[in-house]
C-alpha cells in the first residue's frame, strides 16, 4: 500500500492524517456551528472558512481551495446545485459532499453527476456526517445508505415497486418545483438557474402536467411531500 493509500485507510478508520482543511457553506448559523462543533473533533480537520450565501462560497473555495466543501443546495434562498461544476472549475482537487434537506433522489443524482462525491441528509446522525466527511476526504464517494437504495431503486428507466411519479420529475424539474413553491418567478427562477424565461415556463408546464399541480397552493403541497421545503 502506497502513502497515499495509507493515509486515505487511516483517515476512513478516524485515525490522525495529514491537515485537512473544510469550507461549511450553509445559510444557518446554528447548522453551521453545529458542524463546526462536530468536525472539530477530528485534528485532521481545520474549518478555514463559513460562507451563507454563493458568491461568499465561490470567494472561500477560490481563496482557500478547501479540502473539502461541505455545501447546502440552497444559500440565501438561491439554488447551488448548478453552481458545483463552477465551483470545481475554482478548485479541481475540493471534494464536495452535499449536506442537505432535499431528500428527492433526482436532485442526489443529479449532484453527483456533475461533480459532488457526497450526499447527505441533515437528519443524518452526527456520526454519520463525520464518518461521511473523512470518506469523501480520503478520495470515495459517500452517499447516505437510506438515500442510497432509493437511488438504485429510481434509477432511470426503472419500474416495479419504488418507482412513481415522484421520480418521473427531472433534477432540473424538482429544482423549479422547489423555486416556485418558494415563491419566486419565472424571471428569478430563470436568472438562478441560468436558463431563458421560456425555458423556465416549459417545466413548469411539465411539472403541472406530470403532477397535477394546477396552483401554487397544488405546488407547495408537492414540494412539501418531496422534503423540498422545510
Amino acid at each position: 500500500m502506497d502513502g497515499s493509500a495509507m493515509e486515505a485507510d487511516r483517515l476512513i478508520r478516524g485515525e490522525p492524517a495529514s491537515h485537512l482543511t473544510v469550507v461549511l457553506a450553509d445559510d444557518h448559523l446554528v447548522v453551521r456551528a453545529g458542524m463546526r462543533l462536530l468536525l472539530s473533533q477530528d485534528p485532521a480537520f481545520d474549518i478555514v472558512a463559513e460562507s451563507s450565501t454563493l458568491p461568499d462560497t465561490f470567494l472561500a473555495v477560490e481563496r482557500h481551495h478547501p479540502s473539502v466543501l461541505v455545501l447546502d443546495l440552497t444559500l440565501a434562498g438561491q439554488s447551488s446545485l448548478r453552481a458545483i461544476p463552477e465551483l470545481l472549475a475554482a478548485s479541481p482537487r475540493t471534494r464536495i459532499l452535499v449536506l442537505t434537506m432535499q431528500e428527492d433522489p433526482a436532485f442526489a443524482r443529479e449532484a453527483l453527476r456533475i461533480g459532488a462525491v457526497g450526499y447527505l441528509l441533515k437528519e443524518a446522525a452526527a456520526e454519520e456526517l463525520l464518518g461521511a466527511a473523512r470518506q469523501v476526504a480520503a478520495g470515495a464517494t459517500y452517499v447516505q445508505p437510506s438515500l442510497g437504495a432509493r437511488l438504485a431503486v429510481t434509477a432511470p428507466g426503472t419500474t416495479g415497486p419504488g418507482a412513481g411519479p415522484d421520480d418521473s420529475l427531472t433534477a432540473r424539474e424538482v429544482e423549479v418545483l422547489s423555486l416556485l413553491a418558494l415563491g419566486h418567478t419565472n424571471q428569478e427562477i430563470a436568472e438562478q438557474t441560468h436558463v431563458s424565461v421560456r425555458t423556465v415556463e416549459t417545466h413548469r408546464a411539465r411539472i403541472r402536467e406530470k403532477l397535477g399541480a394546477e396552483t401554487k397552493a397544488d405546488l407547495v403541497t408537492a414540494a412539501r411531500e418531496r422534503g423540498l421545503l422545510a
